[in-house]
C-alpha cells in the first residue's frame, strides 16, 4: 500500500481555537490525508481540572468547516455510547461531512489485571462502567455488527448477548455506500482477531506506549490471524499513531522509518501541545518530505 499520513490534535489542555487553526491548515494541505481527534472526559496528563472538549462533538464542529480531510476519533470507546445511538452519530456526520467520516472504534475501558488504570476516574466521574477485557471485545463485535445493519438495512431487529434492538431504522443513510471504512485500534489477542474479522484498518500507539518489538510481533499476530479466517493480510492498512517531537524530530522520523519497515503504510503524527504556528508545514517538512 502506498505509505499516508495523517496527524492528530487531542482535545486536552488545548483551546478549540488552536485545534481549528491545524484543522483549517491540514485541510489545504494534500500531503495529510486525515485528522483524528480521541474520545475521553478528562485529562490523561496534566492538571486533572483542565479542559477537555468531547469528541464527537468536536469532530462534527470539524467537519462542517473542512471540504477534503478525512476524519474520525482514534478512538471511539465502545463502553460510552449505546451501539445504535452512535451509528447515528456517525451516519449523521458523515452526511455532514460528504462521505469523509472514518469509523475509529476501540474496546473502550475495561478492567486492567495489572498496572494503573486512567479508566477508572474518569468513568466512576461520567457514570460509565467497566467490564472484562474479553466481555469488551466481545460487545464491541456486536457493535459492528449493528453499525452495519445500520448503515446498509431500511429496518431490522437484533438479539445479540448484550444488546437488543427492536425495528431499528436509521436515515439518511452515510454518504458512503455501506457505512464508513472501519479502523479498529488494539494490540490484545483477542482484538487481532476482531480486527482480522472486521477491520479495513488496524491502528496501533508507537513509543513510548509501544515498543518497536511489541509492533512487530503484533503485526505478525495480525498476519496469522488473517490466515486462520482465509483473509488477505495485505487488505488491512496497517496505521501507527506516533507522539512527534518537537525537540528531537530525527528520532521521530527514526521510528517512523523503522514503522514503515515493518509494514505500516499510514502514520498519524500525534501534536503535543501546545501547536506551534504553521504545525501543519513543520510537519510535512520534518516527516513527510523525507519519505517522498
Amino acid at each position: 500500500m502506498e505509505l499516508t499520513f495523517g496527524l492528530k490534535t487531542t482535545p486536552m489542555h488545548v483551546p478549540y481555537a488552536d485545534i481549528r487553526r491545524v484543522w483549517l491548515e491540514a485541510d489545504e494541505e494534500p500531503r495529510i490525508r486525515d485528522a483524528w481527534l480521541w474520545d475521553h472526559f478528562l485529562p490523561l496528563a496534566g492538571p486533572k481540572n483542565g479542559d477537555v472538549l468531547e469528541g464527537w462533538t468536536l469532530l462534527t464542529a470539524l467537519a462542517a468547516q473542512t471540504s477534503r480531510l478525512r476524519l474520525g476519533l482514534l478512538v471511539t470507546s465502545n463502553r460510552i455510547r449505546p451501539p445504535a445511538v452512535l451509528g447515528k452519530i456517525a451516519g449523521t456526520l458523515d452526511v455532514i461531512s460528504g462521505g469523509r467520516l472514518v469509523m475509529g472504534l476501540g474496546a473502550g475501558g475495561t478492567h486492567q489485571p495489572t498496572g494503573p488504570n486512567p479508566a477508572i476516574e474518569e468513568y466512576a466521574a461520567y457514570g460509565l462502567t467497566l467490564v472484562p477485557p474479553g466481555e469488551g471485545v466481545e460487545r464491541l463485535r456486536e457493535t459492528i455488527e449493528i453499525l452495519r445493519l445500520m448503515w446498509s438495512e431500511d429496518e431490522f431487529d437484533f438479539d445479540g448477548r448484550y444488546y437488543t434492538l427492536e425495528r431499528t431504522r436509521s436515515a439518511p443513510k452515510p454518504v458512503q455506500a455501506g457505512g464508513p471504512p472501519l479502523l479498529i485500534g488494539g494490540w490484545g489477542n483477542r482484538m487481532m482477531r476482531l480486527i482480522a474479522e472486521y477491520a479495513d484498518i488496524w491502528n496501533i500507539s508507537g513509543p513510548p506506549h509501544t515498543d518497536l518489538d511489541t509492533l512487530a510481533d503484533r503485526a505478525r499476530r495480525l498476519d496469522l490471524e488473517c490466515e486462520r479466517i482465509g483473509r488477505d493480510p495485505s487488505t488491512i492498512s496497517r496505521s501507527l499513531q506516533q507522539i512527534v517531537s518537537y525537540d528531537d524530530p530525527a528520532g521521530t522520523r527514526e521510528i517512523v522509518r523503522k514503522a514503515v519497515g515493518l509494514g505500516f503504510d499510514h502514520i498519524v503524527l500525534s501534536l503535543p501541545r501546545p501547536y506551534p504556528e504553521r504545525a501543519v508545514r513543520w510537519l510535512v517538512r520534518e516527516f513527510i518530505e523525507p519519505f517522498d
